[in-house]
């Protein structure tokens, strides 16, 4: 994938605040930036500061189970009174409404022990140009993870396609959700042909207690060795107006042993390049798999 550009997370770290993301293109900079941004106001001044101020109406948070952010915020919820988060993958797509932010995190409640996790944030563009969150989730783990490159996919210039048609652009939605539905069958008959089927090469695994995992090779791994079966029901799904990126979420079923546990999963998905020569040719593979207790 010659598009992936890889920046070391201990290279960013090392520059100063202000020209943080200073060697980034400058459209997934405008997006690594409103995450920062965000972040820092969480340390300058609260977390639940730092989300009022991205958020609308309609963003959702997932805590785990899915709410409705803006109400959410506006009820005295039990967020942490510590917590810090720094990205580690980002993209943005060709029409530049649909932005997606991943990371590690670590939060705390005043008295209370040091805790670690990872994030992952879709976002969407106003019209003003405002980067606002569309959905988020976390999951926690051991913060034994050690550091992910920084990686980022900045859009291509190419045309794309602009629909007009409310309907044309449900049945662009519907594509991307009958892939994940394939994907489910396939899940339920063999785990491994599933997910060498619809992996990236270079997919994130983000799932509760388990060190976050970057490769298909080392997550089917990882899978065969814990003797870990997956199952998915997917529900909803949203893809960004130029169509190369999209999202699905639903409901997992994990089955480890005699352990059988419900998640809800997202799944950040990326059209192929075939696509831009043949349609007939497009493939949709997933770029991060991210489950979390329901």
């Amino acid at each position: 994938m010659n598009f992936w550009n890889r920046l070391s997370v201990f290279t960013v770290m090392s520059v100063l605040g202000t020209t943080l993301y200073a060697q980034i293109p400058e459209k997934v900079g405008s997006l690594l930036q409103a995450d920062k941004d965000a972040a820092a106001l969480a340390k300058a001044s609260t977390p639940h500061q730092a989300f009022l101020s991205i958020i609308d109406k309609e963003s959702t948070f997932y805590v785990p189970s899915a709410v409705n952010a803006y109400n959410y915020l506006n009820n005295r919820p039990n967020i942490p009174d510590v917590l810090n988060w720094q990205p580690t993958f980002a993209l943005i797509a060709k029409s530049q409404e649909f932005g997606v932010t991943s990371g590690s995190m670590d939060f705390q409640k005043v008295g209370a022990r040091l805790r670690h996790g990872e994030y992952l944030t879709v976002w969407k563009r106003n019209k003003k140009g405002k980067w606002l969150v569309d959905i988020r989730a976390e999951v926690e783990n051991n913060g034994n993870d050690g550091e992910f490159d920084l990686e980022y996919i900045e859009p291509t210039d190419s045309w794309y396609l602009k629909h007009r048609s409310k309907v044309r652009l449900n049945q662009r939605e519907d594509i991307v959700l009958e892939t994940d539905k394939l994907m489910s069958t396939v899940l339920k008959a063999d785990n491994q042909t599933a997910y060498k089927e619809f992996l990236s090469e270079d997919v994130r695994f983000l799932f509760p207690w388990t060190s976050p995992m970057e490769g298909k090779a080392n997550m089917m791994a990882y899978l065969k060795k814990q003797r870990m079966t997956i199952e998915t029901v997917p529900e909803e799904v949203k893809r960004s107006y130029s169509g190369d990126f999209a999202y699905t979420k639903g409901t997992a079923t994990v089955r480890q042993k005699d352990k059988v546990v419900k998640y809800n999963y997202i799944r950040i998905w990326q059209l192929s390049e075939l696509a831009k020569d043949d349609v007939k040719k497009a493939n949709w593979n997933i770029l991060i798999e991210m489950m979390f207790e329901k």
